[in-house]
């Protein structure tokens, strides 16, 4: 039977995405090239330009759907700010745990919907579907946010994807929508599907989690 001691050694983050060998690699090289003046909070700062630069191409490609390629450079601005605000803190040595990971779920939110306001303005008649994945990607925050709180493990990914790879498709998706009308759509139904899919499984899993250390508090007392 598991019990909270598999589930909650030390507070630790764990990642299972496809590609979290080759973006260590790549942040440990960026975070060695970072200039001093280049802090942490700057760099959340430029994630959340990221969004803002996501957004604009998305308004400006309801006229001219090139502009979405404005929208690609923006998810890659977001991921350097994004992926590299924490780990360049660790990096010198001064990280600020608390601080870092508030700021960081709270800009990331605010970013959320920041993109999410592009979608629905790009979306001229199915508006709803933007709605419907601000609503999934909040839940998966939620989830993670339990997941920290029940069984000390934070993680961000769902199961081989991570938000590396989730903005990887979605500039795939982005890049075909320039030259094929729809694929944008398409990506919006199907990945709100997806995400609602696997936020039900992890919630399922949470409350099994809850229920063991509820078991194991009972038992202590």
């Amino acid at each position: 039977m598991m019990t909270q001691k598999d589930i909650s050694a030390d507070k630790i983050r764990v990642r299972t995405n496809i590609l979290k060998t080759f973006e260590a690699s790549a942040i440990a090289f960026l975070c060695k090239i970072m200039p001093s003046w280049v802090t942490s909070d700057l760099l959340t700062f430029v994630g959340f330009t990221g969004s803002l630069i996501v957004a604009a191409g998305l308004y400006l490609g309801t006229d001219n759907r090139y502009w979405l390629f404005l929208s690609v450079l923006g998810y890659a601005v977001g991921w350097f700010g994004d992926s590299l605000d924490g780990r360049l803190a660790y990096f010198r040595n001064i990280p600020r745990k608390w601080y870092g990971w508030a700021l960081d779920i709270s800009v990331d939110w605010i970013t959320v919907f920041i993109m999410g306001a592009g979608y629905y303005y790009y979306f001229t008649d199915y508006k709803f579907f933007a709605f419907v994945f601000v609503f999934a990607y909040g839940w998966a925050m939620i989830n993670s946010l339990l997941k920290y709180k029940i069984t000390n493990t934070y993680s961000i990914d769902t199961f081989l994807m991570g938000p590396t790879e989730v903005r990887i498709i979605i500039c795939l998706f982005m890049a075909a929508e320039v030259f094929l009308s729809g694929s944008l759509l398409f990506l919006s139904i199907g990945g709100s599907l997806l995400l609602a899919i696997f936020n039900i499984v992890d919630l399922v899993q949470l409350l099994k989690f809850g229920d063991i250390r509820d078991i194991e508090e009972k038992s202590q007392k």
